[in-house]
């Protein structure tokens, strides 16, 4: 049977300006069309993927300008389409003011004291 890992996103938009993507969100998407089996648990900031209407066109430091944004309630969703349980924390969103209105489809809430028993289900958890 194969190995199950559960990988926590934490901090929201590391690295996304240099990669276009979240780097973690890649490697889970590569991973799964390897065939593994995966999920996603976004916590802290990270739990603002989650928001469907996301627009990060504009960004601009100094005199550079950031043409190719990044999308990342797109990565969820391809995730979540592809069979990759994609959880929340629930405490994050509302702590964010976050609906669940405003969320995509399929990301799963749960509560940070169901965080814990979630380890339980995989084999390895890689917090990143």
């Amino acid at each position: 049977s194969q190995m199950k890992v559960l990988h926590i996103v934490e901090s929201a938009y590391r690295a996304t300006l240099e990669e276009q993507d979240d780097t973690v969100l890649w490697l889970v998407q590569v991973l799964r069309g390897a065939g593994a089996e995966l999920a996603v648990l976004l916590q802290g900031s990270a739990v603002s993927y989650a928001i469907s209407a996301q627009d990060a066109s504009g960004i601009a430091f100094g005199g550079w300008r950031q043409t190719r944004p990044p999308n990342i309630a797109t990565s969820v969703s391809a995730l979540v389409r592809d069979g990759v349980v994609v959880y929340g924390v629930e405490e994050d969103f509302a702590d964010r003011g976050i609906r669940e209105d405003r969320c995509i489809g399929g990301v799963r809430r749960i509560s940070r004291a169901q965080v814990a028993a979630l380890f339980g289900d995989f084999d390895q958890v890689w917090q990143w």
